[in-house]
């Protein structure tokens, strides 16, 4: 099977550069896709790192195209009220033919992030038990059937329609590198969706993601490996490695360093990009999303010419 390319929209670097206008993304995603990439990619944060709100700018992106899919890279179930969310997430898929893929996370631990969910009424020291009960719950009300439930939200034989194109729900990629979200992306969930970080660790762990589904009696070939990377062409190396730098550090407003501990980055020539990617795909990556730093019309068409010259 050949490995699926996505693309991270700009959702973020758009909001800091003051340009908001939601055109400059759709006309981003459809170029994309006429250049042959297989998914469309949005992040998520509410306040933390203010950007457009991601399964809103989706069904926008559903829109403007046909073929690719449409993932979250990604959502924060805990901030949402389950109930709510698996009624947007099923029009999503509808509106886009079943090409929803959801990656979820449970958020990092930061200042900035605690106070995100302080804002929205969130307890942030039991995001983990609210994100595993909410996605439970989006499940069974994506059969179709009548839902009761009796937790942290209640409901009494009730609903939900429309149920998503994709039978059951769109798939549920979890994004974690620690050793219980490993465990619970096997146990649980149908792919895993880190940020990094090298290779041999990447093959390390998903190696634990299988292990964890075959412990639990589940299918672990029919799981997906992901991973998302970030990337910066020029061919001056030091160059690019600054680039990179100064991009995470805006980003996420913190050293490079402590950033790229936990985030596989590219940042060189373009002619040895393919051979450091091949790297995640000898380790298991199956579909990999990739996120620009800066210059997102130059990257898109450089790594349209390397995958259609070189076969991945």
């Amino acid at each position: 099977m050949s490995t699926k390319i996505g693309y991270l929209l700009p959702t973020r670097e758009n909001i800091m550069e003051n340009r908001p206008q939601g055109s400059l993304l759709l006309d981003l995603a459809e170029r994309a896709e006429d250049m042959g990439f297989d998914s469309l990619w949005v992040g998520d944060s509410l306040l933390a790192r203010p950007r457009h709100e991601p399964l809103t700018l989706l069904a926008a992106v559903a829109g403007r195209t046909k073929t690719s899919s449409l993932g979250t890279a990604v959502l924060l179930p805990a901030l949402r009220n389950p109930v709510i969310m698996a009624h947007q997430i099923a029009t999503l898929d509808q509106a886009s033919d079943g090409r929803v893929i959801l990656g979820v996370g449970i958020a990092a631990d930061t200042p900035a992030i605690r106070a995100e969910f302080t804002a929205a009424g969130v307890p942030f020291d039991k995001r983990v038990g609210r994100l595993m009960e909410g996605l439970r719950l989006c499940r069974e009300l994506w059969r179709g059937e009548p839902v009761t439930w009796d937790g942290r939200w209640q409901l009494d034989q009730q609903v939900l329609g429309p149920t998503p194109a994709q039978s059951g729900g769109p798939p549920l990629w979890l994004g974690t590198s620690s050793a219980p979200g490993l465990e619970r992306a096997g146990k649980f969930f149908d792919g895993w969706f880190p940020t990094g970080p090298d290779a041999k660790t990447y093959a390390d762990r998903w190696d634990s993601v299988r292990n964890a589904a075959a412990a639990n009696k589940r299918d672990a070939n029919a799981l997906s490996a992901a991973i998302y990377l970030t990337v910066a062409f020029d061919d001056n190396a030091e160059k690019a490695q600054d680039h990179v730098n100064q991009y995470l550090e805006r980003y996420y407003n913190a050293p490079a360093r402590v950033m790229r501990k936990h985030q596989a980055v590219y940042a060189g020539p373009s002619t040895e990009f393919s051979a450091w990617l091949h790297q995640y795909v000898d380790a298991g990556a199956q579909h990999i999303i990739l996120r620009f730093a800066g210059d997102h019309h130059r990257h898109l068409e450089a790594i349209s010419t390397a995958r259609a010259s070189e076969n991945w």
